[in-house]
């Protein structure tokens, strides 16, 4: 009994252990940048919710100078999640696990600025008219300036003969107000603060920029899959009149929540299941939650999915025992394996001592048929005291597991008649005279009785 309750307390401690072991908070390090951006406040959001909901996936943010380093961080194995740009290099072993935000590509031209003796940027209608001009660039990454040069290969336009100037994000506006260039470009979302007040700082002497429609989105997205193309909606960036005051051509890419390739399949898809649990509480916070959308399934996806993320978006999640019922029933067999094992290995090294007990309980059989030869009380009185030797090493063997309660039965059916022997064989020896008793006892001992 108390084997088998050990046996079962060792079972629920392993069961608990490996319950515990499984679930326990899961920290990944997520890189993302620059500082101060969008993605990295929507990041340290989700820190934060993910911290106070007490959920199974925990975030470090790993603060980069942007997609492009976020990427390499993932490509090293210095981060497990990363914030990376469709239209930028994808590492080798990052997987689609989100899309963050989806991206469009604005081109406008500022109105003419009345009483200046330059070309007026009203001028400029097509895009293969910007050859010969200045176009500012807001945000300093190069992979703006990479987009802007793919635009103008596409209209067979040489970016040798446009001067391309950048402006950081935060200087935008300004550098708008004071007309540092002829047409300006700006990837962000459609509702990016950044690119309003941009387009706002273009509105002058009451005119209104012209936007620049990218009529062969659908071309450039077939020759490059990570880009699609889209619209952008009339009165998308508001005023009055609306800007644009129709719907503009363009082409967009997507910012990814992308995890290391290696990453568990069950972690993923915790994570992906938190991420839009939480989306909705967010969204007054940060508006750019609302945006954040499950990734791309399909097997011939830009980014590849993760299989976690592929789980949970297919309702395919595995539940704890699903993962680990294969483990749970093979330690169970293993369990009952080393059982089986030590029962036997026990019971071997109690060989000797049963054997020895075996032979102690021949010896009360033969002393039953001594006892009822014997012609001395004496004598009698000595296999009594060896039966009582022998009945407290079996009692000793019974307890240490050596011999079971049926052998403990046979022997106390021999101990039994062994006293009824010895009983009646005194009885028998109390009412004979004295010199009888010597006489037999001589006579025996002579071999002639």
């Amino acid at each position: 009994m108390f084997i088998t309750l050990a046996g079962m307390l060792a079972v629920i401690g392993a069961v608990a252990g490996a319950y515990y072991f499984a679930m326990r908070p899961v920290t990944l390090r997520i890189a993302v940048g620059p500082a101060s951006s969008d993605d990295v406040k929507v990041v340290q959001a989700l820190t934060q919710a993910f911290a106070q909901t007490h959920g199974y996936v925990r975030l470090r943010p790993i603060q980069t100078d942007g997609a492009t380093a976020s990427a390499q961080a993932l490509a090293d194995g210095k981060a497990d999640l990363a914030i990376i740009r469709g239209d930028l290099d994808v590492p080798k072993n990052a997987q689609a696990v989100a899309t963050l935000r989806k991206n469009v590509a604005v081109l406008w031209v500022p109105p003419a600025a009345k009483g200046k003796g330059k070309k007026s940027g009203a001028k400029i209608t097509k895009i293969p008219q910007l050859a010969g001009h200045r176009v500012g660039v807001v945000g300093r990454t190069q992979a703006n300036v990479n987009l802007l040069k793919l635009i103008l290969q596409q209209y067979a336009v040489d970016p040798g003969k446009v001067d391309i100037v950048q402006f950081p994000a935060n200087e935008a506006a300004d550098a708008v107000r004071n007309q540092r260039a002829d047409a300006y470009l700006a990837a962000g979302p459609i509702n990016s603060k950044i690119t309003a007040d941009a387009i706002a700082a273009s509105t002058r002497d009451g005119g209104t920029p012209t936007f620049l429609a990218i009529d062969s989105a659908e071309t450039i997205a077939q020759n490059h899959p990570m880009y699609e193309a889209s619209e952008i909606p009339a009165g998308a960036f508001g005023g009055s009149p609306d800007k644009p005051e129709d719907e503009v051509k363009t082409i967009s890419f997507s910012h990814h929540i992308v995890a290391r390739k290696g990453l568990s399949e069950s972690t993923v898809a915790a994570f992906t299941g938190q991420l839009f649990a939480i989306r909705q509480s967010l969204m007054s916070e940060f508006p750019l939650a609302a945006k954040i959308e499950t990734p791309d399934t399909d097997k011939d996806a830009a980014i590849p999915v993760h299989p976690g993320a592929a789980a949970f978006v297919d309702g395919e999640e595995k539940t704890f025992l699903d993962r680990y019922s294969d483990y749970i029933w093979w330690g169970l067999m293993a369990l009952s394996a080393m059982g089986s094992a030590g029962a036997w290995f026990a019971s071997y090294l109690k060989k000797d001592e049963r054997n020895n007990n075996s032979s102690l309980r021949e010896r009360l059989l033969e002393m039953i048929a001594a006892a009822r030869r014997s012609d001395s009380i004496e004598e009698l009185d000595q296999m009594q005291s060896e039966a009582d030797d022998i009945l407290r090493d079996t009692l000793h063997c019974f307890e240490d597991g050596a011999i079971e309660e049926g052998a403990l039965t046979a022997f106390n059916i021999a101990l039994e008649q062994f006293h009824n022997a010895v009983a009646d064989r005194r009885a028998l020896l109390m009412s004979m005279p004295q010199n009888l008793q010597r006489a037999a006892a001589q006579f025996r001992a002579a071999g002639t009785l």
